[in-house]
Order: structure tokens, then sequence, then C-alpha cells
């Protein structure tokens, strides 16, 4: 039996929760996205999640021990254990094979095959299947029913070629710095800040981040992915001749960026929507995402030949039409219960 109690992913027959956003006892955390990845008492995921996961649990607590895993449920945070399981190197439990391959999301992000006699399921947690110069390379797997994340589940959001946006991206860049405008890139601190970086300074700008950027950025580097050279921001020795990149839940600008000439953009597929300028209030946006688009979705239903879809995370109205394609779809509603095992 496969449930969703809430927001929160079950499979009776193994005794594991997927992705819970509350403490249990054991979970798998497909990635390190704060809205995928809670402090349990024992966290299944890739070794690269897990050091993530490492990094942002520690921060939290520090910045708000009142909030930790200790004030929520009595448990330490030092006792959070984690099993590692690498990609692609398949384990048992009872009668089901489980595996984890890549999902090309963020660094070590993962999905989860679970395969038995009655036959074989993928949870393919947040994914992209666009290339990526800091994440692995993405896979799909046949499997007879898919539970996928459907984010970007509508026509209009069709991404521009990466190439083509990394070279937008520079080009605002190197206009900016030109005339003497500080440019702002705001993106997530994991994952899409780190692909910036990879895009920007590698074509030859200077580089400042934000803290919690620089801090997953050196999960970066310990993990083996190779990221031109950038510093840390501190009010007293930024560089206004670099390119600043900084949390979007930061759009204060810092103390640093007072009284001189800024220009900001946004990173995200939702960049694409009439009005996406205002409603962020940047200057420009640029369809960099960590997600798949609409013609990747479909790409993964047809690479990965499931007799059944589930969908959850997006538009209901993406089940509609995948159904008038002839594929056996449903969204996944809360408290809703399937017989998969």
């Amino acid at each position: 039996m496969f449930s969703l109690a809430g927001k929160s992913l079950y499979v009776e027959a193994l005794d594991l929760w997927i992705d819970s956003m509350s403490s249990r006892e054991r979970c798998y955390v497909s990635h390190g996205h704060s809205d995928h990845a809670r402090p349990h008492r024992t966290v299944v995921a890739t070794p690269n999640t897990a050091r993530i996961c490492r990094s942002r649990f520690a921060r939290r607590a520090e910045r708000a021990p009142q909030l930790s895993l200790l004030a929520r449920d009595e448990r330490p945070r030092d006792e959070v254990r984690f099993e590692e399981r690498a990609f692609n190197e398949p384990w048992t439990e009872g009668e089901h094979r489980l595996t984890l391959f890549s999902a090309g999301h963020v660094l070590g992000s993962s999905q989860l095959l679970i395969e038995g006699a009655a036959g074989s399921f993928v949870y393919t947690g947040d994914f992209k299947l666009a290339p990526s110069l800091t994440v692995e390379p993405p896979e799909v797997k046949r499997c007879d029913v898919v539970l996928m994340e459907c984010t970007y589940g509508r026509p209009q959001y069709a991404f521009p070629p990466r190439e083509e946006v990394a070279g937008e991206m520079i080009a605002f860049a190197r206009d900016c710095l030109e005339h003497d405008a500080v440019p702002v890139f705001f993106a997530y601190s994991l994952g899409k800040a780190q692909e910036a970086m990879a895009i920007l300074g590698g074509a030859g700008l200077p580089l400042t981040v934000h803290g919690a950027v620089d801090t997953l950025a050196h999960v970066y580097l310990e993990a083996g992915v190779a990221l031109p050279p950038f510093a840390r921001y501190h009010a007293e020795t930024f560089d206004p001749a670099s390119v600043l990149i900084w949390p979007p839940g930061g759009k204060a600008l810092p103390k640093a960026l007072r009284g001189r000439n800024v220009r900001t953009a946004i990173l995200t597929g939702w960049s694409l929507d009439r009005g996406a300028f205002f409603r962020y209030g940047t200057e420009r946006g640029f369809a960099l995402s960590d997600h798949a688009d609409y013609p990747a979705l479909l790409e993964y239903i047809e690479r990965a030949q499931p007799k059944n879809v589930i969908l959850n995370h997006g538009w209901r109205d993406f089940t509609h039409r995948l159904r008038a394609l002839g594929i056996n779809a449903e969204y996944l509603e809360p408290n809703a219960q399937l017989s998969l095992f």
C-alpha cells in the first residue's frame, strides 16, 4: 500500500516515508531542498544529498535552536543517522528491491525505484532532463507506475535551450559591468546558485555570493564539482565590479549596494509568465530552472513507458492533458491510498 498522509508519502510494505516534512523513524530524502529534506531518525539518501543535509541541518539548528529536531520531538540532532545509497547500487528490503538513480535536479538528487512481485514503481521527486554544469546527468528507467512531479505541466512552459539562456545571462552581466552597474542574480542557494556560478564564472566574470550560497558551494567543491573562483559577500570588502548571486528570499539589497547603480535579474522557469518581472520586482528574468519543462515531462513518460502515471506537486490539469494523449493518469490527492505493493 502506498499512501499520502497530508503531504507525506508512505510505503506501508517497506515502512518507509518519502520526503516527509514531519520527523520520522526512517525516511527517504530525494534531495537537499528544505521543502523535501527534514531531519529524521534515519535518512536514506545519496552520499551527496547526505553531505548537503548535514550542512543544512547544522546551519538550521545554529540559526534557530528552538526549532531544531530536539525541540520538535526530543531527538537530538546529532542522533540523525544517514543511510547512504549510491546511484544504481540496488539493495533488498524484504521482498522488494530498491534503487536510487539520478534526478538531475540538484547535486545528489535522486529518484527511487521499487521493484517487487507486483511490478515496478518510480518516485521521481523533483527532476529535470536538461543538461547541467553542476549536477549528475539525469536518468530515466522503465517502470509500471511512476509518481512524478509536474511543476511546469502546462504547454506554455517550454524553456529555451540552456546554451541560449546562459548566453543571455552572460550578456546581461557584461552589459551591467560595462555601464558601471552591479548585476544581481537572484537564485536559490542550493542548486540554481551553483549553476549560475558555473555559467557566469565560467565566462570569466568575477563572482561574489551570499553566505548561504558560499556554504553550499563548498559542499559542491568537497563533492568534486568544479566551480570557478568566487568570493563570499562581506560589506567591507565587496567588489562592485563583480557579479552578485543572492537568494531570492533576501531581495532587500545588501548594505554594500546602497547608493550604487544596480540591475537585478531572477533565475526561474516562471520568468516565462507574462508580468513575471513585475511580480519578482526585477529588471530581467532568465528561464534557468532545476525542474523539467512541459516537453521534458512528456519525454520522461515516453521514455519510462509506465502503465500508470500519478502526478503531484504541480498543475492538476496536466492529468487531463495526459489522458487526452491516451496516457492513464491521475493526480495524487491528500490522504489518497494506492494499492501498488
